[in-house]
Formats: C-alpha cells, sequence, structure tokens
C-alpha cells in the first residue's frame, strides 16, 4: 500500500511537472517562439496583403522575441492566427507564447492567463453616421448637432458590437433601462460592424476609440461617419502569456521598457497613430514600470 501511495504522489509531480514546464523550456524544446495574433484588430494586429501579420502590437510581440533570442538564439519565430474567443485558451495551453491584439486587461481574463505590463490605454465609444440618431449623438458625442427636437430612441434602433469582448458587457451596462428599446447586435468581426453601418442595419457600433478611428479611415466614405468622444470604459491594453511564469514575464516586460525609452518609440506610436502619438506616450510611460 505504502508502495502504491508513493507511487501514486510520483506520478501526480511527475504530471504537474510536465504541466509546469515554463514558457522558455517549452520556446527551447520547440525551437520557436509562437506569436499568437487576432487579425482584425488594426491597427493593433491585422493581416495584411501579403498574408504576414502587422500592428502596434505585432511590432511589440517582435521586441520581445528579440529578446527571447538572447537567450535563445537559435528559436525561430512564428505566427499563429487565432480569434478573440480561442486566444486566451490557445496561451494557457502552451499553444501560443503570446497572444497579440488589443486586449483589455481584467480579473475574468486572468483567471487564466497573465498580462503583460500595459502597451496603451483607450477607452470605448462608438461609431455613429452623421445621420445617426439624435440620441445617439446625445450619448455618445461631448457636442452633439441635435436636429430634431424629440431625441428619444426609436423602437427599431440598434447598436453594434463586436462578439466575445469587454466592451459588449459595458454597452448593455450603459444602455441600462434607460433606453431599452435600442437593440444590442453582435458581430463576428469590427469590418462586418462597419459595413452594417454604412448600410444602415445598425445605427452606431461600439467599441475602443482606438480601433474605432482605425476603423472608419477604412470605410467607403470616412466623412460620413463621426467618433464619439465621450468614454465609458478604461481600457488597459497588454500582450497575454501563460501565469505562474515569472521568469518570461519578467523577460516580456524588461524588453517593453527597453524599447518605452528608446528613441523608436515614440516613431512607432507615430507611424500608428499619427498626431496622439505624443499623449500616448505620456499615458503609457506613466503606467510602466521603472528600471
Amino acid at each position: 500500500m505504502k508502495r502504491l501511495i508513493l507511487a501514486g504522489v510520483a506520478l501526480c509531480f511527475s504530471s504537474y511537472a510536465a504541466m509546469a514546464a515554463q514558457t522558455l523550456d517549452l520556446i527551447a524544446q520547440r525551437g520557436a517562439i509562437r506569436i499568437g495574433y487576432i487579425a482584425d484588430e488594426a491597427p493593433f494586429s491585422s493581416k495584411k496583403k501579403d498574408g504576414t501579420p502587422g500592428g502596434y502590437t505585432i511590432d511589440l510581440c517582435r521586441k520581445i522575441s528579440d529578446e527571447t533570442k538572447r537567450s535563445l538564439p537559435n528559436i525561430k519565430r512564428e505566427y499563429v492566427e487565432t480569434t478573440l474567443a480561442d486566444g486566451f485558451e490557445a496561451v494557457k495551453s502552451g499553444r501560443i507564447d503570446l497572444l497579440c491584439g488589443a486586449l483589455t486587461v481584467n480579473l475574468t481574463r486572468r483567471e487564466t492567463v497573465d498580462f503583460s505590463q500595459p502597451i496603451f490605454v483607450t477607452g470605448a465609444s462608438a461609431l455613429l453616421r452623421k445621420d445617426s440618431p439624435d440620441y445617439l449623438q446625445i450619448l455618445f458625442l461631448d457636442s452633439p448637432s441635435v436636429r430634431a427636437v424629440d431625441a428619444r430612441p426609436t423602437s427599431n434602433s440598434s447598436i453594434g458590437v463586436r462578439a466575445d469582448t469587454t466592451t459588449g458587457t459595458t454597452l448593455r451596462g450603459a444602455l441600462g433601462t434607460g433606453i431599452p428599446e435600442a437593440r444590442v447586435a453582435d458581430f463576428a468581426t469590427h469590418e462586418d460592424g462597419l459595413k452594417a453601418l454604412e448600410d444602415h442595419r445598425i445605427d452606431a457600433y461600439f467599441a475602443d476609440r482606438a480601433l474605432l478611428i482605425s476603423l472608419a479611415s477604412r470605410a467607403r466614405n470616412p466623412t460620413a461617419l463621426e467618433i464619439g468622444n465621450r468614454l465609458f470604459t478604461h481600457e488597459p491594453y497588454a500582450i497575454a502569456l501563460r501565469r505562474d511564469d515569472s521568469a518570461f514575464r519578467l523577460l516580456v516586460d524588461r524588453a517593453l521598457t527597453d524599447f518605452y525609452l528608446s528613441d523608436d518609440f515614440p516613431k512607432l506610436l507615430k507611424t500608428y497613430f499619427g498626431g496622439e502619438a505624443g499623449t500616448l506616450r505620456a499615458e503609457i510611460m506613466m503606467q510602466s514600470i521603472p528600471q
């Protein structure tokens, strides 16, 4: 009986050790660091015309992979396209080492994965048509150009949101019982939401403002749209990685801090965010981890 108990303990310990293998060990074993990315979250992560990933967060993940190569010089860099719904489980199971996109850090997600230090700060608002109902302009714009006296929602009003995001929950909470007539429509991608807005199938599209700016620039007629400037949330973005791996997280945060302090960081922000680069850099630096 004693031998059976000891054998059982040894087996459990062996299984636990395998599950607890550190990220750098897994990268060394497979000879590659796997960067997962979400393809429809421009300018943070997207698939370019040639099929390769690109974006602000992708560039940061490349900096992390460069730092990883200092310890493991022979590894390759591999990209794995995933979805927001599947990406966190892929990190947890070790199928990918980093998840890159427009990922909001919250306590629910931290039950599954860990996160790097913040890489961006934004908040949720809405993309509207200039002929969207008045009540939506009042809700999302600081200075709405209300055309009619009656600013109540109509029975067929609808607001779109990307499925499986924290913004969906935020939107439903913001609407509450105050405007119960407004319908919330879920979309598989931000591009689907934009098309529905342009085709008048919805009256507004709700998402993080940084995503909306990029989305509006890709519209058929950007001048027909307006971006809300009232923010309903505080959304710190970060890169997702496996839990309980302090060594790899330290490597990730060190790589990010070193890059934030370099002259190349403001250039990268300007590439993706234009005139907002200076303000964004100050906000990110305020939340960064000092050396």
